[in-house]
């Protein structure tokens, strides 16, 4: 089941890729293009931060390398769990599988650009969410199947007493 997991990874990598790819050759450095008027635009933005802007004001020129640093250790992390837990299809593994290929998109604009590109850009009046890309939401999609998983699977003695009931 392992290479499953780690296909949803590549594909998460290469559609960020491909969508990063995209934008940077269409819409030109902080140009925007109206997708759903009041609403949702796709503009090309360079962030040196972390997730969502995080950090991006900051001067340190060590910002780039903990967060690449960060990564690793992430990537690391995540691919220990992935294999421990990869036997089977799970919500658990698709969620690791999500936040790898994510993980493994926006350190590559890290190594390669000292950034990363960001571009789905939502807002609603004068609310202005801060952009995003594609590994974003994977990641945080697969931080969202493992809290879920989380609060709502059932202990093994949950799962033996709702078993016996049900025979």
């Amino acid at each position: 089941m392992r290479k499953y997991h780690f296909l949803i990874a590549a594909v998460v990598l290469m559609f960020d890729r491909l969508s990063k790819v995209l934008i940077q050759h269409t819409i030109s450095l902080h140009d925007s293009i109206q997708v759903v008027p009041y609403f949702f635009r796709l503009t090309n933005v360079q962030n040196p931060g972390a997730a969502f802007g995080l950090g991006a004001e900051s001067a340190s020129e060590w910002t780039s390398s903990m967060l690449i640093a960060f990564s690793i250790a992430a990537l690391i992390v995540v691919s220990a769990l992935l294999w421990r837990n990869s036997h089977r299809i799970s919500s658990t593994g698709i969620g690791l599988a999500l936040i790898m290929g994510g993980a493994l998109g926006n350190l590559w604009d890290r190594v390669v650009y000292g950034q990363v590109v960001d571009f789905l850009d939502f807002y609603v009046s004068t609310y202005h969410w801060p952009a995003f890309n594609i590994a974003d939401s994977a990641i945080v999609m697969g931080a969202l199947l493992l809290v879920t998983e989380i609060l709502f699977s059932k202990s093994p003695e949950e799962q033996a007493v709702t078993q016996r009931f049900s025979d």
